[in-house]
């Protein structure tokens, strides 16, 4: 590390900035605000001998000669001075500041890349909304309140990530200010064993870039995360450093927690008063039985938050380059699932009512699942199958109800490893985009150019221009 983050005190203190022009006048600016006293020399004016008595010098002068001068100066009397875009002549850089008074946020590239660090700078401003400051001040004063009643520093650190993770923030954001203060303070008052909260939350498909925000937001935040057991591990490495992870993952011919058992884990431990986040693959309502957990939950009196996630039954498709609804061609989806009682049945039912199907967690019945299929709608309807969606290791291959995955283009080796990860298989006239009929929308669009992914299975890119809105 180069430099050494320190925040300055200013106020009342002698500074200095040689220069004129814009880059003078901001860092003048800056400085007042700060509440320093500040005196601006012209570089026409500077002698040495000026900057004495001065806690803090910037050189905008941009004048090589002055530059030197002024460097050797405060050098020799031992003054902080930073000479603008010279960073061999800098005793301290000026970071890029998101300002949430009384939150400060510096960003410093240690000098290498001043457009980075304000890229970053408006990316942590989209992220720290206004209400950050009012909400860092109420806190503030929640802490007072404790450290005067002496409550432990650890006692005071479980309060503040109740707080943290309640709705006193969004209270603020929806400028209810009071309403945010009373809730906090509640908080603070019923103590660190107060009652939790368990937030049922969506990880996506698998990509931990497609997780939401909110979600990202409840995993750094979390005391406990109860998690499946295909979450991948760059998901799980967001969660907090205190947090305590807990696979509870269902996986087929192996010995698996029971969902009464889950169940009764989230109300104890949030009845500890801790902040859990039961971590579920895809949406948490969509076959994943977060429906079960939320009724358990409010059945004990649970405090329960829902953070929806990207569906891997929609995500699977599209990151295959597969449409699952397509203007004229397939206007209804159903979703299923390949497992539990009676699913064979409702394929058949599905197959024959919806232009396309996505039948979820196909794997350990594949065969049996695409004979019925084909015995429906007829062996000849294309298929894929797409196992390890969004991720790295993706894989997809495509064939027909008679043959899903195996695809002439694809091979049997790639057929198996497609199979031998979390899958789900898609079914409809839209999946093989090289067999399909153009002549049935050839008025509405015009394909204008198709770039096939590696597998050969669906196209990576595609550009459409429509000839009507």
């Amino acid at each position: 590390m180069r430099y050494y983050p320190v925040f300055l005190d200013l106020a009342n203190q002698p500074c200095i900035v040689l220069g004129e022009g814009k880059f003078a006048s901001e860092k003048a600016a800056s400085l007042r605000e700060a509440g320093a006293v500040v005196r601006v020399i012209p570089s026409s004016e500077y002698r040495t001998g000026d900057l004495a008595g001065a806690r803090l010098v910037v050189d905008a002068s941009e004048d090589p000669e002055i530059n030197r001068l002024s460097w050797e100066e405060a050098e020799a009397a031992g003054i902080l001075i930073n000479v603008v875009d010279r960073p061999a002549q800098c005793r301290f850089i000026a970071p890029a500041i998101v300002r949430r008074d009384p939150l400060l946020v510096a960003i410093s590239t240690s000098g290498e890349s001043p457009y980075l660090a304000s890229a970053l700078r408006s990316r942590i401003e989209r992220w720290l909304g206004r209400e950050w400051g009012p909400f860092v001040a109420l806190v503030g004063n929640v802490r007072r309140q404790l450290r005067a009643r002496g409550v432990s520093v650890p006692d005071q650190t479980r309060i503040y990530r109740r707080i943290v993770s309640s709705d006193v923030r969004n209270l603020i954001r929806r400028g209810r200010p009071d309403d945010a203060a009373h809730l906090a303070v509640a908080i603070a008052q019923a103590g660190p064993n107060g009652a939790g909260r368990v937030a049922l939350v969506g990880a996506g498909p698998g990509d931990p870039d497609l997780l939401t925000f909110k979600a990202r937001e409840l995993l750094a935040d979390a005391d406990y995360v109860l998690h499946d057991a295909l979450i991948a591990p760059e998901t799980l490495a967001l969660c907090g450093p205190d947090a305590r992870l807990e696979d509870v993952g269902k996986r087929a011919g192996l010995e698996s927690p029971r969902q009464e058992a889950i169940t009764a884990r989230l109300i104890e431990l949030a009845r500890a008063g801790n902040s859990v986040v039961r971590l579920k693959g895809g949406d948490p309502f969509v076959f994943g039985r977060g429906g079960e957990e939320l009724a358990g939950l409010v059945d004990a009196g649970v405090e329960v938050v829902v953070v929806p996630g990207v569906s891997a039954a929609l995500a699977a498709p599209a990151a295959a380059g597969i449409p699952v609804t397509l203007r004229g061609v397939a206007s209804s989806l159903a979703i299923t699932t390949a497992q539990g009682g009676g699913s064979l049945d409702r394929l058949r039912e599905l197959a024959l009512a919806a232009d396309t199907l996505v039948v979820l967690m196909p794997r350990s019945n594949l065969a049996e699942v695409a004979a019925v299929l084909a015995e429906a709608v007829g062996g000849s309807r294309p298929a894929a199958v797409i196992s390890n969606a969004t991720l790295p290791n993706q894989q997809s291959v495509t064939g027909t109800h008679r043959n899903p995955g195996h695809s002439g283009r694809g091979g049997s080796r790639r057929s198996r490893a497609c199979t031998c990860g979390a899958a789900k298989l898609v079914c409809g006239w839209w999946v093989r985009l090289d067999t399909f009929d153009w002549g049935l929308v050839a008025r509405d669009w015009r394909l204008s150019r198709v770039s096939w992914s590696p597998t050969g299975c669906a196209p990576r890119a595609m550009t459409w221009n429509s000839s009507r809105s």
